[in-house]
């Protein structure tokens, strides 16, 4: 009986990796060549589509944006853009950038990685292939 009541958590344990792991099938990522992302001026209330394309630099008021990745589920799969962004503050003189952020963003979960800026905002729309 002892011998039972061991086995038993036990199939049931390797069952039920068996099951999950028979059934997840493992999620595809497209790389773009483009980030979309919404950029927010707090000051002004103003909202800009920034497009900025991977491996290159774009700007929005004092913030330099750069795309290291940008990458998203293809159609048939749940919706999730994801991008690798690195943001530079240059401030108004433009000579010393800072470092302000640097990490992945999601579309589906921006406030899971959110840029802290007293000005500026900036989410993840989408990324798309051009």
């Amino acid at each position: 009986m002892r011998l039972y009541l061991v086995f038993m958590p036990v199939f049931f344990l390797l069952w039920a990796v068996w099951a999950g792991s028979a059934y997840a099938s493992p999620l595809i990522w497209i790389d773009g060549s483009k980030a979309r992302l919404q950029a927010l001026d707090k000051i002004t209330a103003r909202i800009s589509t920034v497009e900025a394309p991977v491996g290159a630099s774009s700007f929005f008021g004092t913030l330099e944006v750069m795309v290291n990745r940008c990458a998203f589920h293809p159609p048939e799969e749940p919706p999730e853009n994801a991008a690798f962004i690195t943001i530079y503050d240059r401030g108004y003189n433009g000579l010393e950038p800072k470092l302000i952020f640097s990490g992945w963003v999601f579309s589906s979960s921006p406030a899971v990685s959110a840029l802290e800026h007293p000005v500026y905002d900036l989410t993840l729309l989408a990324c798309v292939d051009d």
